[in-house]
């Protein structure tokens, strides 16, 4: 897999209890798109990957990067306790001033 930008590549290795770490890889105005709902603003990301955090326990490994019509795609392996796990999920990034803009996860 190639090189991935930095803001990207702390994201996915960040621990998911690290929601500050989390957080300050997006810009101040970004949004996270996840589950049906979106995410707006550094303190909406952090209380969602908080959220997140504490309902399950999951490990997350990326497999592929691509790009496509201006997002970065990494596609990644995730384990868990969720329901469906594992599954194979992509997450479209774009980048503003080398932070996470947008995400979109599907």
């Amino acid at each position: 897999m190639r090189d991935l930008p930095k803001a990207i590549a702390t994201y996915l290795a960040t621990d998911p209890g690290d929601t500050d770490t989390v957080a300050h890889c997006f810009t101040e105005d970004a949004t996270v798109r996840d589950e049906g709902k979106t995410h707006t603003g550094r303190a909406a990301i952090g209380a969602w990957r908080a959220k997140t955090a504490t309902e399950y326990q999951y490990t997350s490994t990326p497999i592929a990067a691509r790009s496509e019509d201006g997002k970065l795609i990494v596609t990644a392996h995730v384990e868990g306790n969720f329901p469906g796990s594992p599954v194979d999920l992509d997450y479209a990034f774009t980048l503003r001033n080398d932070l996470i803009h947008t995400l979109e996860i599907s």
